[in-house]
């Protein structure tokens, strides 16, 4: 009995250890969020041990799948709401920019205007003053035109007495004719007495002494007539010379009137154009009167708009700032979700390892990998880059999401997977022998924000590479 009770006791005792390891190894999977071996260890337990660790680790499994879901949901809206919200606060920052240029535009657009006004109304002034030179002009010409009119009646009425003159020098001359010609009669009529005064002898004497009187006379009237016609031909000089310059300055008094009479209808052209200008100038001083008093209440109202317009710039900015606190929290409680390893297509942690065990049935195949990678990658847009890296062979397998990177190129050293043992992901994944995810980094291919999940794979205990994955967080808030 007592070897029986020994045998039931050691019995008891290896199943007390057998449930004691199998319950801590549980714990440590509940410890490491990985939900799935858990319950895969406690289904290993006695009957209500399994049951209540069970149910307890089901409810867990549960509610982290729900905060997962949610987590994800809340990452979207907060990443939407930031992007809402910076679109928003550049959108208002570039309204309340456009708004002050728009009102320092219309301030300038205010003194253009003024200064305009204040040029009316000096052209207005100046048109006015045009005007009236214009009607000055006018009058001067017009007393110019009547006394050129008058100029050239005198020049006319020279010209007839002129001719009138020389009319007479001609009836003169035919009366110079005449006397000549009794002279000369004369002067013969005198010889012819002298000569029979000088056949009479003594009684011829006195009649030769009138005879030759008679002749003096006839010859000095001969001289006398002479002198007349050099100075009736002078006369008749300086009248035909009188003719001509009359003729000439009427010429020139005609065409002075021409003259005068065009500059009169020209000053007449221009003191209507001058009056249309003052007319016009006046209502364009009385426009931009009225533009400029328009144009300081839109410069005033402008600024108010302005104002309006940068308390919501800046009451935008503020919920842009509210919002990006929104987004970096939402990626937070994503993380943290993340922590659970969970049947779920959310977890990360999940989908790393099932794509470990296809890596894993792959092992000793390299181009096997490698395909398989390449198709991995194109399964979920957010994943930036996976690689699996055999840290014993140094051997590195990787491929990138082309649709998040284009045409950027892999470094060499990042492709050959040089120095990845000593990343941090890498030594993690090595050291806890589980599936985990890196904090938030500056990705070296995009220059974007993602982190890893790193999973290890092993061959009949030993490890074999480690499979990591690069989240880009942009992306992957976004599903």
């Amino acid at each position: 009995p007592q070897q029986r009770l020994r045998a039931r006791v050691a019995a008891a005792e290896e199943r007390r250890t057998t449930v004691e390891a199998t319950l801590v190894v549980a714990l440590d999977r509940l410890r490491d969020g990985d939900l799935v071996n858990c319950l895969d260890h406690t289904r290993e337990l006695p009957g209500r041990l399994s049951l209540t660790l069970g149910n307890a680790t089901n409810a867990l499994d549960a509610l982290a799948q729900q905060i997962q879901a949610s987590s994800i949901e809340v990452a979207s809206a907060a990443n939407a709401v930031n992007e809402i919200a910076s679109e928003l606060a550049s959108g208002s920052s570039e309204q309340a920019a456009s708004v002050v240029e728009i009102t320092a535009a219309m301030e300038e657009l205010a003194r253009t205007a003024s200064q305009i006004a204040d040029n009316a109304a000096l052209q207005a002034d100046l048109a006015q003053k045009a005007e009236e030179s214009g009607n000055t002009g006018q009058a001067a010409v017009e007393e110019a035109v009547d006394g050129v009119e008058e100029v050239k009646k005198r020049i006319s009425g020279i010209a007839s007495r002129a001719e009138t003159l020389g009319t007479r020098s001609k009836e003169i001359y035919r009366v110079l004719d005449l006397i000549t010609e009794i002279a000369q009669e004369t002067h013969i009529l005198s010889l012819n007495a002298a000569i029979e005064a000088a056949a009479a002898g003594d009684h011829g004497r006195r009649f030769s002494v009138v005879a030759e009187e008679v002749r003096r006379l006839a010859q000095r009237s001969q001289e006398s007539v002479d002198s007349v016609r050099n100075l009736l031909d002078e006369f008749a000089g300086s009248i035909r010379a009188t003719v001509v310059a009359t003729e000439e300055g009427s010429k020139e008094a005609s065409r002075v009137l021409e003259r005068a009479q065009a500059a009169a209808s020209a000053i007449e052209e221009l003191r209507a154009a001058s009056g249309d200008t003052a007319r016009v100038a006046r209502e364009i001083s009385l426009a931009t009167q009225q533009q400029n008093a328009a144009s300081d209440q839109v410069v005033l109202t402008l600024k108010e708009v302005s104002q309006v317009v940068q308390r919501m710039a800046d009451g935008l900015k503020a919920f842009s700032e509210t919002a990006d606190r929104l987004n970096r929290l939402g990626l937070i409680i994503q993380m943290l979700a993340q922590s659970f390893h969970l049947d779920s297509p959310h977890s990360l942690k999940h989908m790393a390892e099932t794509w470990g065990q296809l890596v894993r049935r792959r092992l000793g195949n390299w181009e096997a990998i490698e395909r398989l990678l390449e198709d991995l990658v194109h399964r979920q847009g957010f994943v930036e880059c996976l690689y699996f890296f055999d840290g014993k062979a140094g051997q590195n397998a990787l491929t990138v999401n082309r649709q998040l990177l284009g045409d950027r190129e892999v470094p060499p050293a990042v492709r050959a997977g040089e120095g990845f043992e000593e990343r941090p992901w890498y030594r993690a994944a090595v050291k806890e022998q589980h599936t985990i995810l890196t904090p938030v980094f500056s990705s070296l291919l995009s220059g974007q924000p993602i982190f890893t999940a790193a999973t290890p794979i092993f061959d009949n205990g030993e490890l074999a590479g480690v499979l990591g994955l690069d989240v880009n967080v942009d992306s992957w808030t976004k599903i």
